[in-house]
């Protein structure tokens, strides 16, 4: 399943309400792991978002093989592993807990995704420092101050380039460096950076 025009054929040949479970059974994704006394207060404990959402992503933020996703808060590394195998593009996670990082780093070994990478750490002093990152994906990991130093970090990086950032149930407070795209799709929402140099 490493040519994208092939996993993209297989998943789409899966009528949409068993997508999910296709999804999990091909990655060999059991039961949704447990949170590690490692999640900080005021994070959310990891949820796997829904292959429909992933697939709204990726079309409307247009992520290609050039691209390099990156999940904050990546939990097992499911949509970093997914955005790659359907797109070709490079895929970072980043992720707190660490047995959720063994997990993603596992999931990309066993499928031999080698442009699939999970990083450890707190994604508020993390996320700056991805500058190769083209996308970055926010499945309601966290809010308030943790957010706002994600979003910061961020922002060093559009003013680089641009930037796309999606957010799936998760409003985003008003960054005048970040401009939506005028057509929101239910739970989704993208933005592009305003503030870097033009593709």
């Amino acid at each position: 399943m490493h040519d994208p025009s092939e996993f993209r054929a297989a998943l789409l040949s899966v009528p949409p309400d068993e997508r999910d479970a296709w999804v999990d059974m091909v990655f060999g994704l059991r039961e949704l792991p447990d949170d590690g006394p490692d999640l900080p207060r005021g994070c959310v404990p990891y949820l796997p978002c829904s292959v429909d959402a992933l697939l709204r992503m990726v079309e409307r933020a247009g992520v290609s093989s050039s691209d390099v996703f990156v999940d904050i808060g990546a939990g097992p590394g499911r949509a970093a592993t997914f955005v790659h195998l359907l797109t070709g593009a490079g895929a970072i996670g980043i992720e707190i807990q660490s047995g959720l990082v063994r997990a993603a780093r596992d999931l990309a070994r066993r499928l031999a995704a080698p442009r699939v990478a999970c990083i450890e750490g707190d994604a508020a002093s993390l996320a700056g420092f991805i500058t190769t990152g083209s996308v970055f994906f926010l499945y309601c990991p966290f809010s308030g101050d943790r957010l706002t130093k994600v979003l910061a970090g961020l922002e060093s990086i559009a003013r680089t380039r641009v930037i796309r950032v999606c957010c799936v149930d998760l409003p985003l407070p008003s960054c005048p460096w970040l401009a939506p795209e005028p057509q929101r799709s239910g739970d989704l929402a993208v933005y592009r950076s305003t503030c870097g140099a033009r593709d």
